[in-house]
């Protein structure tokens, strides 16, 4: 297959291109900067130059696959207060390639999120988020998901892969940032009682997850991304505080503004999720280390901005 990847030279996408290609699949990276396409260009893939801005260019390149992967997301917005025209251009993205697509039966692809834990138990492959929140925030990027699997209607074979904590060499995202925190702070927090959990799996095994849902997953398919089903934020803290010798503390509710900043709101969701579903329907088998195993190697710590 000639499979075009948005995000494709990202954290996530960097592991997806090889994964395609020692699998005997071509791809077809989209990339926004020199860097971008020189590693995508190193990595074996054919490189277009753009942005998921460029509608057009998005529709003509997706016609010419066999399938599409669609990782990118305008991080640097939703990270600045602008996570509604994230979400917007986003939708924009999934109905470009709908139409580009539709009628074809070709697979397309689209990361989202792990929704929020029913009480006490574990978001199935099943369980649909609720409809609660601003369109621009999380409730938004659900709705695209629901976009995309709606497209199966239109005669694409679309599917949604639900991405937990990814984790890796490489990382520049959640565990980053709280590395960065407890750096900052001279302790490694949790918030509350630190008992809620986060569903993680590594990025190796996410490529292959990839790879196997353009292969084989049915037309309207939701698919956990997930290895570790839920990890205690408490024994998060602990690790990053074990590995940098820092005093692991709960952080009072009504503090965790101030001592995570932006991240606090996040932190102390419950994210645990099953992978009962799509181990069963697509035969992955997650292989690569855990996340408190991953949290305890070297590669995290090399360096103050790490």
């Amino acid at each position: 297959m000639r499979v075009f990847v948005t995000g494709a030279s990202g954290f996530i996408g960097s592991a997806v291109v090889p994964e395609l290609i020692t699998a005997g699949h071509s791809v077809i990276g989209l990339a926004r900067s020199d860097a971008s396409a020189q590693k995508l260009e190193a990595a074996g893939a054919e490189v277009v130059r753009g942005d998921i801005d460029d509608l057009d260019l998005l529709k003509r390149t997706a016609a010419d696959a066999d399938g599409v992967i669609h990782l990118a997301f305008q991080h640097d917005k939703a990270f600045s207060g602008r996570f509604g025209e994230a979400v917007e251009a986003d939708r924009r993205t999934i109905e470009a390639f709908g139409d580009a697509l539709a009628g074809t039966n070709r697979p397309f692809l689209l990361a989202s999120g792990v929704i929020e834990t029913p009480p006490g138990g574990l978001a199935t492959e099943r369980d649909e988020p609720e409809r609660s929140g601003p369109v621009e925030g999380a409730a938004g990027r659900f709705d695209n998901a629901r976009l995309a699997i709606a497209l199966a209607e239109r005669g694409v074979r679309s599917s949604v892969l639900r991405l937990p904590v990814v984790h890796g060499e490489g990382d520049v995202g959640f565990l980053v940032t709280l590395i960065e925190i407890a750096r900052a702070k001279g302790v490694s927090g949790y918030i509350g009682d630190g008992h809620n959990r986060w569903s993680s799996a590594h990025r190796a095994d996410v490529a292959v997850l990839c790879r196997l849902a353009i292969e084989q997953a049915p037309a309207g398919s939701v698919l956990h991304a997930v290895d570790d089903e839920g990890v205690p934020a408490r024994a998060i803290a602990a690790a990053i505080g074990g590995r940098l010798g820092l005093p692991v503390v709960s952080i009072p509710v009504e503090e965790a503004p101030e001592h995570f900043g932006w991240l606090a709101s996040f932190f102390q969701m419950d994210r645990a999720a099953s992978n009962a579903l799509t181990r069963e329907l697509l035969g992955w088998n997650p292989k690569q280390a855990k996340l408190i195993e991953d949290l305890e190697k070297g590669h995290y710590y090399e360096s103050p901005a790490a």
